[in-house]
């Protein structure tokens, strides 16, 4: 079962491996640096336009933070 803290800490650690600051990867999706902080610490998750952009900026598959390939090797 995928649960939220496995996609939050899929969004942590693409945004870790970035090499990007928060207020960098924020200004390039137009949000507040905040909010980053937000997806990184659970407290909130993003919207889905602000996790296409996020997925755009931080160069990852949007699959793989939803960590589709484990849904479909449970489903099999």
């Amino acid at each position: 079962m995928i649960t939220l803290e496995d996609i939050r800490v899929k969004i942590s650690e693409a945004i870790k491996q970035s090499g990007m600051t928060n207020t960098e990867i924020a200004r390039r999706i137009g949000i507040r640096h905040q909010q980053i902080s937000c997806y990184v610490n659970g407290q909130k998750m993003p919207a889905l336009d602000t996790f296409a952009k996020l997925c755009a900026v931080l160069d990852i598959d949007a699959n793989e933070i939803l960590c589709v390939a484990d849904y479909e090797t449970e489903d099999n």
